[in-house]
């Protein structure tokens, strides 16, 4: 195996061309991998920092107890990396994708996502993975090539693990229903780069590394949403025994994520996990109902990732799997249990919400945000912001530049953004 440019001892499971980074650096000490270099550029950059601040699913001034967008992002990686290292993935490749799978997210989580989407409509749209991309690749001030920054100049392996969604926009592949995944993973303008992350690797398939990233991220976004919504009181555990609510979360389910599980799939999910000795029935907050919560939190992640390790490995045997070797193997019974755990989530917590004022207010603060910046033709952007206006072609362009500054905003500072600039500026209109 060739010893990467930089100096770093390879691992042995990954080809040269996978620890290459898109402009190449000076030779560095060998102390760490290629991988581990990666790893640590996201754990320093301020994108990871910002999403201390963003809401996960409740926002992070509504309750100290509850997930932000990083705690999220590092119980992802926890559990991403212990599962891809089991498959013999490079648990640094796999932790660097966990950490930055939301860093594209705006402030105001999902709600904040639809309202840039809608500002960036002429443009091409606004989408949290291809904004992720884009902080990784351009936006997040690392290194710099003769024209432009490249982000933070990951290799080629780790980046390629970040995407999710590898296809751009209207470009995924065919859905037995003939429809299109409206999800994706690259702008129009980050072409370059995407072609050099995805040489060699399949249309629209994801590398192995970016499908236990995707798992990670599923298992704890299920898991921890219910273990939230009962220590915030959203949910009290004894309904669910209620057939009536039980339909009605079910409904719900299927109502927010579509009709691939069947309401008797999902019927049949709950009652395997309400059989299960650690499932909490009751919970009022007490030392003994919080520990008994965390340990139900802690059965499930292993109870799912082992089942998904046991068929990767029926399948694809022993030895180590990397890149484009296998494919996760997620059993019908998991996949439906976790659809029926972020069910109760959406039923009690998420779908209860969209109707709140603040939703509105948050969109409003965006929309508001857009038009102050546009017409303050980029001299309140952050400098790096405005260096990006001036080097701008058109409105388009310029558009561009001010979505990307609003998705860089925490919940906190896109409060405090609006209040300074949009009462100056209806001040001077």
């Amino acid at each position: 195996m060739t010893i990467p440019p930089e100096g770093a001892v390879a691992d042995p499971a990954y080809r040269a061309e996978d620890q290459e980074r898109f402009v190449a650096e000076p030779a560095k000490s060998a102390n760490r991998t290629a991988f581990e270099r990666d790893r640590a550029r996201v754990l320093h950059s301020a994108g990871l920092r910002r999403l201390g601040a963003k809401t996960q699913v409740l926002g992070p001034s509504q309750d100290d107890f509850i997930r932000t967008r990083l705690t999220h992002s590092l119980e992802v990686a926890q559990v991403g990396r212990e599962l891809g290292k089991i498959l013999g993935c490079n648990p640094d490749v796999v932790e660097t994708a966990c950490l930055v799978h939301d860093m594209g997210h705006p402030p105001f989580g999902h709600n904040g996502e639809r309202a840039l989407n809608e500002i960036a409509s002429q443009i091409g749209g606004f989408e949290g993975n291809a904004q992720t991309l884009r902080l990784l690749t351009r936006l997040e001030a690392k290194t710099r090539n003769e024209e432009r920054s490249v982000g933070l100049n990951l290799t080629r392996a780790s980046l390629d693990a970040c995407c999710k969604y590898p296809w751009p926009l209207g470009g995924g592949p065919e859905r037995a229903d003939g429809s299109v995944n409206p999800k994706y993973g690259v702008y129009g303008e980050d072409f370059e780069v995407f072609g050099w992350l995805r040489r060699g690797a399949p249309f629209a398939v994801r590398c192995l590394e970016a499908q236990v990233m995707d798992f990670a991220d599923d298992v704890a976004y299920c898991v921890h949403d219910v273990e939230d919504a009962i220590a915030s009181r959203h949910l009290d555990p004894a309904l669910l025994d209620e057939d009536s609510v039980l339909e009605q979360v079910i409904a719900s389910t299927r109502a927010w994520y579509g009709d691939s599980r069947s309401a008797d799939e999902l019927a049949a999910a709950f009652a395997r996990l309400r059989a299960e000795p650690f499932w909490v029935s009751a919970f009022a907050g007490t030392r003994q109902d919080l520990a008994a919560l965390k340990d139900m939190t802690s059965q499930l992640i292993g109870r799912m990732c082992s089942a998904v390790e046991g068929a990767t490995r029926q399948r694809y045997g022993g030895g180590r799997l990397v890149r484009y070797a296998a494919n996760l193997v997620i059993p019908a019974a998991v996949a439906a249990e976790i659809t029926l755990l972020k069910g109760i989530a959406v039923h009690f917590v998420m779908a209860p919400r969209e109707v709140e004022p603040v939703y509105l207010s948050q969109r409003t603060i965006l929309f508001d945000l857009a038009d102050a910046l546009m017409e303050g033709h980029g001299t309140e952007l952050e400098p790096a912001y405005r260096e990006d206006w001036r080097a701008a072609g058109n409105d388009g362009e310029r558009l561009r530049v001010v979505v990307d500054q609003l998705a860089s905003l925490t919940d906190t500072s896109a409060h405090q953004w609006h209040a300074r600039l949009c009462g100056m500026f209806s001040r001077l209109s």
